[in-house]
């Protein structure tokens, strides 16, 4: 485990992106090319604005990402396909191929493909941010630490449809989809390597449940200490409650 803890949220992000683009380009160095997994949401933007300035070899980088919500449009502002494309792919002019959960029409078809996709071969680096219930990906408490699945259909509990309006994503909780596809633990836990970039006050309790408590399904986060190559970086605002520990 690597924790890295910024006073600036924008050095945070910046020290992180130059991190995943040293993975990505040993990675190519090493294979010919990389796989890249990708979350979204307020957390990640400084992250993404540095990340699309660096030198790596995109056209040899495919990407997969998290989760969707479930029946909501590309179009929509919340969408995490759109949030990608918008914030990612479009900046870098393009991967060398972008594989999205996409939460309408089908959802078993969908499912099935892009867990025969993901399983083609390993993920290179995991990009899994942490939400304020302690969540990863969309596997809110209890989450399932045992499914064999790659992607699962998930029931959002009302913390995390709270963050999704705080964020400005939605303008109520009622607003936000009861439901998601979320990649599931275990395969969050197959990535060579993961990382996790966690600013604000907000995800400051999320982080302490992380290193207080054992690791259980009640709060997600914490089965992250168990991977061999897990990296943390922390604002001031979020380390609050850990720099004592």
């Amino acid at each position: 485990m690597r924790i890295n803890v910024f006073a600036k949220t924008e050095d945070m992000g910046k020290d992180a992106a130059a991190f995943i683009a040293g993975k990505l380009q040993g990675a190519i160095a090493a294979q010919g090319e990389a796989r890249l997994l990708l979350s979204t949401g307020a957390s990640q933007l400084d992250m993404f604005a540095y990340l699309v300035q660096l030198p790596v070899d995109w056209k040899k980088v495919t990407m997969f990402h998290l989760d969707e919500y479930v029946g909501l449009p590309e179009s929509h502002i919340a969408s995490f396909r759109k949030y990608l494309k918008e914030r990612f792919v479009d900046k870098v002019g393009g991967v060398k191929e972008a594989i999205f959960v996409n939460g309408e029409g089908n959802i078993e078809e969908n499912i099935a493909y892009i867990t025969r996709r993901l399983r083609e071969k390993p993920i290179d680096v995991g990009v899994i941010g942490i939400g304020e219930n302690g969540h990863i990906a969309f596997n809110d408490p209890p989450a399932d630490f045992n499914t064999q699945e790659s992607y699962i259909v998930v029931n959002l509990d009302d913390r995390c449809k709270a963050q999704q309006v705080g964020e400005g994503w939605f303008a109520t909780t009622d607003d936000v989809p009861k439901q998601a596809i979320s990649m599931s633990v275990p395969q969050i836990m197959q990535s060579k390597c993961i990382v996790s970039i966690v600013p604000h006050t907000v995800k400051a309790e999320a982080i302490e449940n992380t290193f207080r408590q054992p690791c259980t399904n009640q709060v997600p986060a914490t089965i992250l200490k168990t991977h061999p190559d897990w990296n943390l970086w922390l604002d001031g605002d979020s380390a609050a409650r850990i720099m004592t520990l």
